[in-house]
């Protein structure tokens, strides 16, 4: 059995949702369509993507993987259907493009490949730097745009477009205590050892996370994110990060787990930027397309409601 669109964005919507009813609200089906195309889905690949609970579903191992997969899917159908339309390769020019060392990591490999497929005439050139000088560097004309945390940046001088919105999660080694509960408060982390990531952009939550876990005894503080992973996984302590930088296919995903946080944190914000009322170039504006396509994915694929609109 072939895996259909259909599937895939319901998928999307579930996972990212957390439940088939609130998924339900941008889909337009009835709960027993997505609930057949789930367990169709899950059937076709011969794993369980969602472990059931009362509250909702939560992604497994497997569904992690999958919905990176889906994702990719998703956006190589825009991108094709972009290129046919514009044209891009007889778009040409130079892109000025800034960011963080938290959107080099995470964000940039998988979005630079896509643009660089699409438009191989406009040569990209990347500058890596603290927030605080991307902004000057924007401000002052140097970049044509930025992606990094936009949550906190100037928007007096900076005019911003938010691509996703990643919650906090308790990391946790797989035989913690703590996995068995579906969701962990700040207080139960009052006895561990903390292990602190130090990263500017993470810096404000990663305060108020502290103080609201009680302070606990700081085990390791490193700039290294593999570092924290690997930690975690042996035991050594646990970590409370944006769910955005969780990779269970990583090497020692096999042993670290992620739960929510019963608190409501300030979510990770990561978006593009560019000086307010600045005349953006063809290469900016091209770069703007492509970017807003990965927001429109994150919203459940809803510009393909022509497939969803008709039968499998």
């Amino acid at each position: 059995m072939q895996i259909s669109l259909k599937q895939l964005v319901y998928f999307i919507a579930v996972a990212e949702s957390g439940s088939i009813s609130k998924a339900l609200t941008s889909l337009n089906v009835t709960q027993s369509v997505v609930t057949e195309a789930i367990k169709k889905l899950e059937d076709t690949l011969g794993a369980e993507l969602f472990t059931r609970h009362a509250r909702g579903m939560t992604l497994t191992h497997a569904g992690h993987q999958f919905l990176r997969h889906a994702h990719e899917v998703l956006a190589a159908l825009r991108n094709a259907e972009q290129a046919i339309r514009e044209r891009p390769d007889a778009t040409t020019g130079q892109l000025n493009l800034g960011v963080t060392s938290l959107v080099t990591a995470y964000y940039l490999p998988y979005l630079l490949d896509r643009f660089e497929r699409v438009f191989p005439g406009i040569q990209v050139v990347v500058v890596e730097d603290r927030r605080g000088y991307i902004e000057h560097l924007l401000i002052n004309g140097e970049l044509d745009v930025a992606v990094m945390n936009v949550s906190v940046v100037d928007k007096q001088a900076i005019e911003t477009r938010t691509l996703l919105r990643a919650p906090w999660r308790v990391w946790l080694a797989s035989n913690h205590p703590l996995v068995q509960r579906e969701r962990v408060a700040l207080q139960d982390l009052q006895t561990e050892r903390f292990l602190s990531l130090k990263n500017d952009e993470l810096e404000e939550v990663s305060q108020q996370i502290y103080r609201l876990s009680g302070s606990p005894p700081v085990a390791v503080r490193t700039d290294s994110i593999e570092a924290v992973r690997s930690l975690v996984a042996l035991g050594i302590g646990v970590a409370v990060l944006p769910n955005l930088m969780y990779r269970p296919w990583s090497l020692e995903g096999d042993r670290l787990e992620s739960r929510p946080l019963q608190e409501d944190l300030p979510r990770l914000e990561i978006g593009v930027a560019w000086r307010r009322g600045s005349a953006l170039s063809e290469a900016a504006r091209q770069f703007l397309v492509v970017v807003g396509e990965h927001s429109r994915v994150q919203e459940y694929g809803m510009n393909y409601a022509e497939l969803l609109s008709t039968p499998d």
